[in-house]
């Protein structure tokens, strides 16, 4: 049996097609159409008619795309550029009529839940006590747990593009006052959260998302071609230093670093400075870098269900008494957000 995923991000459409007959999500096909939302946001954070209209279209084509592997009708979702936006039910509205599907907007607690279940998966449980960390382009989840789901976790206004478009105030390379003014805003939103996963004392750091990924490529660790299972660290002693060659550059130049791609060079500093600051606030020295994310979360979900009932309602709900902080899609029962 095959099941789909598609997820629109800030930077693309993408659709993963996996068989599902056994326990863990084996990845079949993949496609993506780059879009760039985050680039065509009004002042107000709005999308305009024509972004609109080129996402209904590459919709479409990750649809039919779907349709040639077999899958009927695909988890379809949207992340904070569009979770986000003032304009969010027309955007949700154009894309259902113009292709069928009805995107599922995903709250950022609901996000790390179903992140932080991926990663349970691929560390496995000897990992102990884990953090979570993943970088968005609209926001920062952190969650942490002992068991298949997490314990705790948060969705902070802290992702990449967000905090470039709202703070760097175009300037490129940024300036120093602009690096300082970022630091000083992760280090405001995630103080109360820091607190906490320092009081927990996690065995293992896991970080997840592209923006991770590429800032451990460019501080040394194995590139992509060599496949999913080789391990891979990055050390905030290391992203310290990679984040000063990165301020200094202009995106042209930070661009043709290892790791860093053209399409995502104008946000990885910002990138770089959350994932610096969110390690150095919780304490952290090394993060794991894991390839599976939410994406996988929700196909894992699927499979250890039995079915996606959960899928097909309307409310996330708030999760018990004991998990603080934030609020928490039940993995046996829960739902997600329109």
């Amino acid at each position: 049996m095959r099941v789909g995923v598609v997820d629109v991000g800030s930077n693309t459409v993408r659709l993963v097609v996996a068989d599902a007959d056994g326990q863990v999500p084996l990845p079949v096909h993949t496609v993506k159409r780059r879009l760039r939302l985050g680039e065509h946001l009004d002042d107000e954070g709005c999308l305009a008619e024509g972004p609109v209209r080129e996402l209904v279209d590459a919709v479409r084509d990750v649809q039919e795309e779907a349709q040639r592997w077999g899958v009927v009708e695909p988890f379809a979702f949207v992340t904070s550029i569009v979770r986000d936006a003032p304009n969010r039910a027309e955007v949700l509205e154009a894309v259902e009529a113009g292709t069928g599907i009805r995107l599922r907007t995903l709250s950022g607690e609901a996000e790390a839940e179903l992140t932080f279940l991926a990663a349970r998966r691929w560390m496995g449980w000897r990992a102990g006590p884990l953090v979570l960390f993943d970088i968005g382009g609209g926001s920062l989840e952190v969650a942490f747990g002992r068991s298949r789901l997490p314990d705790y976790a948060a969705s902070l206004p802290l992702g990449a593009r967000r905090l470039t478009r709202d703070l760097f105030d175009g300037q490129d390379p940024p300036r120093e006052e602009d690096l300082k003014a970022v630091r000083r805003q992760v280090r405001h939103q995630l103080r109360d959260v820091a607190a906490r996963i320092r009081w927990e004392m996690p065995h293992t750091a896991v970080a997840t998302s592209r923006t991770f990924q590429q800032l451990a490529r460019l501080c040394g660790a194995a590139p992509g071609r060599y496949g999913p299972f080789v391990e891979r660290q990055l050390g905030r002693v290391e992203l310290g230093r990679a984040l000063k060659e990165l301020a200094r550059l202009p995106a042209e130049r930070r661009a043709q670093l290892p790791g860093i791609s053209a399409a995502r060079a104008g946000q990885c500093v910002a990138g770089a400075v959350v994932a610096h600051t969110a390690m150095k606030l919780t304490g952290i020295e090394e993060v794991t870098v894991c390839p599976w994310a939410l994406r996988e979360g929700i196909l894992l979900r699927y499979i250890e269900d039995g079915d996606a009932d959960w899928w097909a309602r309307e409310h996330v709900h708030m999760g018990d008494a004991n998990r603080t902080g934030s609020m928490l899609l039940p993995l046996t029962a829960g739902t997600c957000a329109t």
